[in-house]
């Protein structure tokens, strides 16, 4: 397995539409554990391809607490089962150390396939409804901060371009 470096916002890769995946191979499989690997370490809960630079639809997740939880949505396609929204706040590796309110349908049907090329369906609430569309939005060139006012989107911006020149900075020195 290996780590891979995730984008971070306003990187314009993270505005590409993901092509569905043509069949579960080895090599999709391998990138799907190079995600986790990468997520769990980030530290995560989810985890879309788009944000990888790999544009295909293929999300990693793990909602539980012991990282023992690892789910795969190959193809993934959401339907709202209620009008009713709720908000929830969302964080996201490619934008790091901003958190903010998005509101979200509150309950969803996800259909997918898994890494052995099987269709499954579920339906999902709370924590993994909002998770699942957070990452979906992903897949279509999305990301949590479009949500956010012009405003709240700018300093978002302004920071986590900070962020990412303190973390070059400390790379550099570490290499050293």
């Amino acid at each position: 397995m290996a780590l891979l470096p995730i984008l971070s916002f306003p990187d314009p890769r993270l505005r590409t539409i993901a092509k569905p995946v043509e069949a579960v191979t080895d090599e999709i499989r391998q990138l799907a554990a190079d995600m986790f690997e990468t997520m769990y370490k980030a530290p995560g809960i989810g985890l879309a391809a788009s944000q990888v630079d790999h544009h295909i639809q293929l999300i990693v997740m793990d909602l539980s607490e012991d990282k023992n939880q690892p789910m795969v949505f190959i193809n993934p396609k959401v339907t709202p089962l209620t009008l009713e929204t709720q908000p929830y706040e969302e964080g996201c590796l490619s934008v790091p150390q901003i958190y903010d309110k998005v509101a979200r349908p509150s309950r969803v049907k996800i259909e997918a396939i898994n890494l052995e090329g099987q269709a499954f369906e579920l339906e999902a609430d709370e924590l993994l409804a909002v998770c699942i569309q957070h990452e979906m939005d992903h897949l279509n060139g999305k990301l949590f901060v479009d949500y956010l006012s012009p405003l709240k989107r700018q300093r978002a911006r302004e920071k986590v371009e900070k962020f990412s020149r303190q973390r070059e900075k400390e790379a550099v020195a570490v290499k050293r």
